[in-house]
């Protein structure tokens, strides 16, 4: 876990040594820090320029030698910051300009607004997608048809995603097609009763996308996920009709 975190921060496994053989000795030449972290000099001294320029370590030159001399590891929180800083910035240019101008240069509608998904793997990835196209939505909210056989099916690889939908505020309406299935937290649900069988089906509308998850052969699920505003739109309207006639 913390090398991850300190990954994260864009710091590799010798620049953590580099830094942790500052901190126990104070200012010192590279050939001191080199043998303390147990790294040659050359590699040693690339460390210390990265850690430099990153503002995690300064140097004192002292006649013709340089003395490196580390921060306070509260440094390391200022950068993370600083990170965080920089991709929210990000998040919002990508939101409010560079999306909306990349997605001027699509066609209208091509093959390309059609994605197919299979496997866990596959679904995972669009249940995702739902989840971080309706968390950007003024009105956070999304409708789904669902029919009981493919419930068991369908979180398999996204255990958590309700704990997560939840987390952010995301309302889902749900038409459920057969017997079974609850209300959780921030969600609404009715029923379209029906006898005989139902085949395994789920249909999310999330604006701009339609997304239609399935089982083939041996409950391998696919996906099939739609990017036109015009058939969300349908299909919304579809399911708001029906929404208040049960």
């Amino acid at each position: 876990m913390t090398d991850s975190i300190f990954a994260q921060l864009g710091l590799d496994e010798r620049d953590v040594r580099i830094y942790r053989a500052l901190l126990s000795l104070g200012p010192s030449a590279i050939r001191t820090i080199a043998d303390k972290a147990g790294i040659n000099r050359g590699t040693a001294y690339e460390c210390l320029k990265g850690l430099q320029s990153k503002g995690i370590v300064t140097y004192l030159p002292k006649g013709k030698r340089r003395y490196f001399s580390p921060r306070d590891p509260e440094v390391l929180l200022q950068l993370a910051q600083e990170r965080q800083s920089a991709l929210d910035n990000a998040i919002g240019q990508l939101r409010s300009r560079l999306i909306p101008e990349l997605n001027h240069l699509k066609p209208e509608f091509s093959t390309a607004n059609v994605q197919f998904y299979e496997g866990d793997e596959g679904i995972e990835f669009v249940l995702r997608d739902i989840l971080n196209t309706v968390a950007g939505n003024a009105d956070p909210v999304y409708s789904v048809f669902s029919s009981k056989p493919i419930r068991r099916h369908l979180y398999r690889p996204f255990p958590n995603y309700t704990v997560q939908r939840i987390a952010r505020g995301i309302r889902v309406r749900v038409i459920a097609i057969g017997e079974g299935g609850e209300d959780a937290e921030l969600s609404e649900r009715k029923w379209i009763r029906t006898e005989g069988r139902v085949d395994a089906a789920y249909i999310a509308i999330y604006p701009p996308r339609v997304a239609i998850i399935s089982l083939a052969s041996q409950n391998y699920p696919t996906a099939v996920v739609i990017d036109s505003r015009e058939v969300a739109a349908a299909q919304q309207i579809v399911f708001d009709t029906l929404w208040g006639l049960l």
